[in-house]
């Protein structure tokens, strides 16, 4: 099961860090418009100053927006990626308040390793320019599923 402890540390670090450039940024805003207001509308090294910080703040919001929506995607695909071994493992069947599986039959966490780093070859290969039916590379090292016709024949 998924460690949440880490996850959980590293979100409330980008939430505090977006907030705070938020909250910077919106300061910055308030900023302006008092230079604004003081210099009564004029172009003055204050309210340029105070544009130049603004642009800054916003940059740096941009930044920890950025950040925190990799980290969010980040998450996703981890979670995407336990639930999809729970399923192809049959691990989820026998959990109170789940759904029952799809009535296919279990995959071994072997064999989803292994479909799992052969697709990831194929595509590096087809990332390289290579061709994915002439692939020779051979994972042969991992075990086999039995139940499976093509491994049975390696």
């Amino acid at each position: 099961m998924l460690n949440t402890a880490p996850c959980r540390c590293l979100m409330d670090n980008h939430v505090d860090s977006l907030n705070n450039a938020y909250e910077e940024f919106v300061a910055a805003a308030a900023n302006v418009l008092e230079a604004k207001e003081s210099s009564e509308g004029q172009k003055t090294a204050a309210t340029d100053a105070a544009l130049e910080n603004f642009k800054q703040r916003w940059e740096l919001f941009r930044v920890a927006c950025d950040q925190a929506e990799e980290f969010v995607e980040s998450v996703k695909q981890r979670i995407g990626s336990e639930c999809l071994v729970d399923e192809a493992t049959g691990s989820v069947a026998g959990k109170p308040g789940q759904a029952a599986t799809s009535g296919l039959p279990p995959i071994s966490a072997v064999r989803l390793e292994q479909m799992s780093k052969a697709v990831r070859w194929l595509v590096i290969e087809l990332q390289h320019g290579g061709t994915a039916g002439g692939s020779s590379h051979s994972h042969s090292s991992a075990p086999f599923d039995a139940r499976f016709s093509e491994d049975a024949a390696q």
